[in-house]
């Protein structure tokens, strides 16, 4: 047998040699700051020589800790490095999409997306904010814009910005008895107006009033708690209809000007495992009309 000091012990001592306090140490490794001290203090007794020098708020090392921290460290790195090159390696694919986008329909499917790929790992950014594939670590992004884009952008349609009335089944019979009267939800990028004046035939004054939200996303969870009706993209919609949590109110549909696109750099080859996502994202366009 190697003459070796407990595992524990040296990982209290290596952690707390990064942090130079105990109480740093004992949250990294998720125990109490007692259990690293005394850790530390049993490794100290078993070498018989002092690591640390205990201070009023932090510790320092002795000459004789920071050349065994040195050894100690290189050693946890050399296994960590080991143990990587056992494990198979994940494809990481880093898509920017907004929270609506991310809440209503990429995080529903993305188990068709598991099943499809189980060697990537996909990093959802979802934020309003448009991302810029020169400056943010981005592989593919959705946003909803209009064609032709430039050249510097890889460009598919995704899906078009249909949108449609929705609201709980309790509450379509009464908006379709009087949609003058139908408590309306606003959504930011929604045309009550002219999905008033267009489709109904009706006046858009009325269409105006009615609460608003700032995320699509959170004015079509109140639709489906029975707050009101919405008018919001079909994409967004679909999963919530085919739960019966919403149905169509009104029949027809007002087709917006900024569709959903998929996007990437144009400018380089997409690794596989990004071609591969925007594969599947395409590959999903026959589940909404």
């Amino acid at each position: 047998m190697r003459n070796l000091p407990p595992l524990n012990a040296l990982r209290a001592f290596e952690a707390a040699g990064r942090a130079m306090t105990f109480r740093a140490a004992a949250e990294e490794l998720g125990v109490t700051q007692g259990a690293v001290a005394q850790h530390v203090r049993a490794l100290e007794a078993r070498l018989q020589v002092q690591l640390f020098e205990r201070r009023h708020r932090d510790l320092a090392f002795t000459a004789a800790g920071r050349a065994y921290h040195e050894a100690v460290e290189r050693a946890f790195s050399s296994i960590e490095t080991a143990t990587a090159r056992l494990q198979p390696a994940t494809a990481e694919v880093t898509i920017s999409v907004t929270p609506s986008f991310a809440a209503c329909w990429l995080i529903p499917n993305m188990r068709s997306l598991t099943e499809a790929h189980p060697d990537v790992e996909l990093q959802i950014r979802a934020t309003e904010r448009l991302a810029s594939f020169y400056s943010d670590p981005v592989d593919l992004s959705v946003r909803q814009g209009r064609a032709p884009f430039g050249a510097a952008l890889r460009a598919e349609l995704l899906f078009e910005n249909r949108q449609i009335a929705v609201a709980a089944p309790q509450v379509a019979g009464l908006a379709r008895a009087a949609p003058e009267r139908a408590t309306l939800l606003h959504e930011p990028h929604g045309r009550w107006p002219e999905f008033f004046d267009q489709v109904l035939g009706l006046s858009g004054e009325r269409a105006q009033r009615g609460a608003k939200f700032s995320q699509t996303a959170l004015a079509i969870d109140a639709a489906a708690m029975g707050q009101g009706v919405v008018l919001a993209p079909e994409v967004l919609v679909e999963r919530h209809i085919a739960e019966r949590r919403l149905v169509q109110v009104w029949p027809g549909d007002y087709l917006g000007a900024r569709h959903f696109y998929l996007l990437a750099r144009n400018d380089v080859a997409l690794r596989p495992e990004v071609e591969a996502v925007w594969d599947w994202c395409l590959s999903m366009r026959k589940t909404v009309r």
